[in-house]
């Protein structure tokens, strides 16, 4: 995949705001900032989500609090993500599957259920939705034929 951009503008801090993966990888400094740029995203959702739930009971939250909550909630996703990426090499996939989500969830046994309801329920709409669609599965346009 081509970058449109060019070098001068990449090391200028002019980048686009989703720069190629591939271009990502081979430049530390961008992907840092691609990080940095994701941690003030969930610093604002968990600032907003802190805001709220203080009005609710309220109570005041700090700043601090609201950044060392995010530093948390961030180191989380990231064992997650690197345990998931585990789970799904270790299978021999290259890629990550409820089967993996639900794996990383066996230590709580309430998550877990909520999850494979959520799974099952999924699986049943999107059943339900290639039964009712012609065409769309295998064997589509196999069968008998129809009379005009």
């Amino acid at each position: 995949m081509a970058d449109s951009t060019s070098e001068d503008d990449r090391e200028a801090g002019t980048l686009p705001l989703y720069p190629s993966h591939v271009w990502l990888r081979s430049r530390g400094r961008v992907l840092i900032q691609e990080q940095q740029r994701l941690k003030s995203a969930l610093w604002f959702a968990i600032g907003q989500i802190v805001d709220e739930e203080s009005m609710h009971r309220n109570i005041n939250a700090t700043p601090q609090f609201i950044g060392a909550l995010t530093e948390l909630v961030w180191t989380q996703i990231e064992n997650v993500a690197i345990d998931l990426e585990s789970f799904s090499h270790h299978a021999s996939r290259a890629t990550v599957t409820t089967d993996d989500v639900l794996l990383l969830a066996r230590k709580n046994p309430d998550l877990q259920q909520l999850m494979e309801a959520f799974v099952e329920e999924r699986k049943a709409v999107a059943g339900s939705a290639n039964k009712s669609g012609r065409g769309a599965g295998r064997g589509a346009g196999r069968g008998k034929a129809r009379a005009p």
